[in-house]
């Protein structure tokens, strides 16, 4: 896999997926109180209780937030409104929409960033992780990681070690998000690469010697001091990333269509990649 340095870019008026395009989504979820409540009268009641289960009110209004502009993006691609969309859950919580046309989806965030990856018939998940170096400690990946990863770890110069960590996590995370299995498979019982300059993939599936081969992993630096990981099933596929932003002021709407404003990318060390 050779990646080119990735670019942010506004995108197209009009969205469209071919099975050999994967989109990322960059999002700020820091937005206007105004912005909040008019995204959450888009939001379906199941998701309005989902967001009253948060203590405080930052994270109640991130998760509002974070959901609005899912089904902002997603009516985008099916060309509805984004409050008509309906989503369904597998038993381990992982979403899809109810009448999908093909698309396949995933949302990660972390703080005030969120990172939304959509594909076409190809099972798809995605991670973000934002890099805290307190919590990159080994008597935690000893506990999570498979006992190549904590080899691989323990190898690196100590001033490696927290980007290694967390490009591990959030690639495992991607799988697992992309398998629709939470933590139910166990994430010591897989290996995936971590050493830097490493290409991220998934190394081997205990007990299943061919699953490596049917799934892509690409990392991820969507700003500075996050990383993050997308996984997707198959081979072969082109990686676009959007930046969606929106004006300070209450944005225009269409139909329940959130119109997206061209804007500079932030220095994210990331591009399009071809893989």
């Amino acid at each position: 896999m050779i990646a080119d340095r990735l670019q942010w870019s506004p995108p197209p008026e009009s969205l469209s997926l071919a099975s050999d395009r994967v989109h990322v989504w960059r999002a700020s979820l820091k937005v206007p109180a105004a912005r909040v409540q008019s995204l959450q009268r888009t939001l379906a009641a199941e998701e309005l209780w989902r967001a009253k289960r948060y203590y405080f009110q930052k994270d109640r209004d991130r998760f509002v937030v974070a959901r609005g502009f899912l089904r902002a993006i997603l009516s985008g691609y099916l060309r509805t409104e984004a409050s008509q969309l309906r989503f369904r859950y597998n038993r381990h919580g992982k979403p899809e929409l109810l009448d999908s046309q093909g698309l396949r989806f995933n949302v990660s965030h972390s703080d005030e960033l969120a990172l939304y990856a959509i594909s076409h018939r190809r099972e798809i998940g995605i991670d973000l992780e934002r890099i805290r170096p307190e919590l990159a400690g080994q008597a935690i990946a000893e506990r999570f990681f498979s006992p190549r990863e904590v080899a691989s770890l323990r190898s690196l110069p100590e001033s490696m070690r927290a980007d290694a960590f967390f490009a591990c996590w959030t690639r495992k995370e991607a799988y697992l998000k992309a398998k629709g299995r939470g933590i139910v498979l166990g994430l010591d019982q897989f290996d995936v690469s971590l050493s830097p300059g490493e290409p991220a993939a998934l190394l081997c599936v205990v007990g299943h010697p061919e699953e490596a081969a049917r799934w892509s992993l690409q990392e991820l630096h969507p700003a500075a001091g996050y990383v993050a990981a997308v996984a997707v099933e198959g081979h072969e596929w082109e990686l676009r990333c959007w930046q969606w932003m929106e004006t300070p002021a209450e944005p225009e709407t269409d139909g329940g269509h959130a119109k997206t404003m061209p804007v500079q990318s932030v220095d994210s060390g990331t591009g399009r990649t071809a893989v």
